[in-house]
């Protein structure tokens, strides 16, 4: 029993201190959304615990994205599922259907957009940080994003434009979207003298 009650214990503590990656992406950095971003999350209850601004290299932001076939075929083909829904010719509009071949134009557009300015990084902790994160920040897609999240009321881009225009879509942040992703992207940009423990002055009094 006890064993059992020390196992519950730990799993919560896991989900009381959750962390996660966030990059507030070129396009948030040049737009003034810093502040804005930052206090929405705070706001919140969650505690920022490592912070910078920097201007990434392209290797940087190369090894931040998944290099797998699957991963850049996925992209390929929610790509020409977008072009295909409203109408559009994949051939006429980025010369194939191959779905690896347009995953990998797609994903160099993301580095030439993730590398076109100064980005903020930093790690969130709190309950269930890479939920609450995601939900703050809203759908993926701006065009789709709920009013109140901060894609849903800062950005209104979406994925035609982007796919006919050949860039990256400008959805202002990323968030980690899985412990895994949280753990593997954090390491990526901090070292750990960088991430910081500190208390809130408002943490007993809250969940």
């Amino acid at each position: 029993m006890e064993l059992l009650e020390t196992s519950r214990f730990i799993f919560f503590m896991n989900h009381k201190q959750e962390r996660t990656l966030v990059l507030l992406k070129p396009d948030g950095v040049l737009r003034g959304l810093i502040g804005e971003c930052l206090h929405r999350f705070e706001q919140r209850g969650l505690k920022i615990i490592a912070l910078k601004m920097i201007r990434p290299s392209r290797e940087q932001i190369d090894n931040h994205y998944p290099k797998t076939d699957a991963w850049i075929e996925r992209l390929g083909e929610k790509t020409l599922g977008n072009l295909e829904k409203y109408g559009y010719d994949p051939i006429k509009e980025l010369g194939t259907t191959d779905k690896k071949k347009i995953g990998e134009d797609v994903r160099a557009w993301i580095i030439d957009y993730m590398t076109m300015a100064p980005i903020v990084a930093l790690v969130v902790e709190g309950v269930h940080a890479i939920d609450m994160i995601r939900k703050i920040v809203g759908a993926t897609l701006p065009v789709f994003a709920e009013m109140g999240t901060i894609r849903g009321d800062f950005s209104v881009d979406s994925p035609t434009v982007a796919n006919l225009e050949k860039r990256s879509i400008y959805n202002l942040i990323h968030a980690s979207e899985t412990p895994e992703e949280a753990a593997h992207e954090i390491a990526h940009w901090f070292t750990q003298e960088e991430i910081h423990d500190y208390k809130r002055t408002e943490e007993n009094l809250m969940p």
